[in-house]
């Protein structure tokens, strides 16, 4: 099988491509703009495996979009503006990517014929759930996004069921929990948080520090898309948790800890706009139907996570001083 993965070079992407070539005899074509959050030096590990082959471009470029839907069978579209802060300050990018990205990407999937095209979502799209309660999010929950980030990404989960209902095009939708692990950008709360302890600085939590969410290790997500691509039914949706609910003070306390750094370091700022105070999924679904569950225990996840934080302080470093030009360069020349 071959694949189009879209925002390849992001984060979760970047994990995605990684499983893939170590667990499936599949081929994938990446297409990532590389934004701020988009790195090439993410997957240096595979740059010359025969089959990946990266293709800098916009999900919004209907002609560079419908060329790589040629040449594959399914897409995994992960590419999307994430980040809730920069979703407030800037509105705009996130709808220009993440709702016009994936109508594009959706018209090109169906006059290419695309056998399946699974779309990566969040459970930000639910809303909030309340913070004492035992309620999880699940595939019956309605949407009720209060951020901008939300809202695009909820919009985009619409328009890939419209493609199904309205064109019949062959698709599925996992909206997954919090993601943690390997190369996530520094601005996200655990890489955030190891950075600034390492450097003895502070650890900015939000408002009370009692927003909860639910943790999942990177590879078991990208285990849980793998699975669905392969066996998930058209037109479902599947929700990926990890089974691991912590607040902003406990992720303090346990980087702090692990860092052997002493709690006076956690700052406490203004809460930000919009902010959900509890996200939480059942992962019933997908563990009675595809045999999923996750399995790296949240203890396992995070030392493994502060650990690879540990031994790449130079990845790090490239991030924040803008060496990641200089690399792009070298590899493909100037922009």
């Amino acid at each position: 099988m071959k694949i189009l993965v879209t925002g390849g070079a992001g984060f979760i992407g970047s994990n995605f491509i990684y499983w893939v070539l170590k667990n499936r005899d599949w081929e994938i074509i990446n297409l990532d703009k590389l934004t701020y959050a988009g790195n090439l030096e993410n997957l240096k590990g595979i740059e010359n495996d025969p089959r990946y082959n990266f293709v800098q471009g916009d999900v919004c470029d209907s002609h560079t979009v419908n060329e790589l839907m040629a040449k594959v069978d399914c897409v995994v579209h992960f590419a999307a503006e994430s980040h809730v802060d920069r979703s407030v300050l800037e509105p705009a990018v996130f709808v220009e990517t993440n709702v016009v990205g994936t109508q594009v990407l959706l018209q090109a999937a169906l006059e290419n014929k695309i056998k399946k095209f699974h779309h990566v979502s969040t459970d930000e799209v639910f809303g909030a759930l309340e913070l004492d309660g035992s309620k999880k999010f699940n595939e019956e929950t309605p949407y009720n996004p209060h951020s901008p980030y939300s809202a695009s990404k909820a919009a985009s989960d619409h328009l890939v069921r419209a493609y199904g209902d309205t064109f019949g095009l062959e698709y599925t939708i996992t909206n997954c929990s919090n993601n943690y692990g390997p190369y996530q950008f520094p601005e996200k709360i655990i890489p955030l948080f190891v950075t600034n302890a390492q450097e003895d600085k502070s650890l900015p939590i939000y408002g009370d520090g009692k927003a909860v969410r639910d943790y999942l290790y990177v590879d078991d997500h990208c285990e849980a898309i793998a699975l669905v691509l392969e066996n998930g039914k058209a037109g479902e949706t599947y929700c990926v948790g990890g089974d691991s609910e912590k607040n902003g003070i406990e992720m303090a306390e346990t980087i702090l800890k692990a860092l052997g750094k002493p709690k006076s370091l956690m700052t406490f700022v203004k809460d930000r706009p919009g902010h959900d105070r509890r996200y939480a999924i059942d992962h019933s679904k997908i563990t009675k139907e595809l045999g999923w569950k996750p399995r790296v225990t949240f203890e396992e996840g995070i030392a493994k996570t502060i650990q690879w934080n540990l031994d790449n302080k130079g990845w790090v470093e490239n991030i924040l001083s803008g060496e990641y030009q200089k690399y792009y360069e070298k590899q493909y020349g100037a922009r």
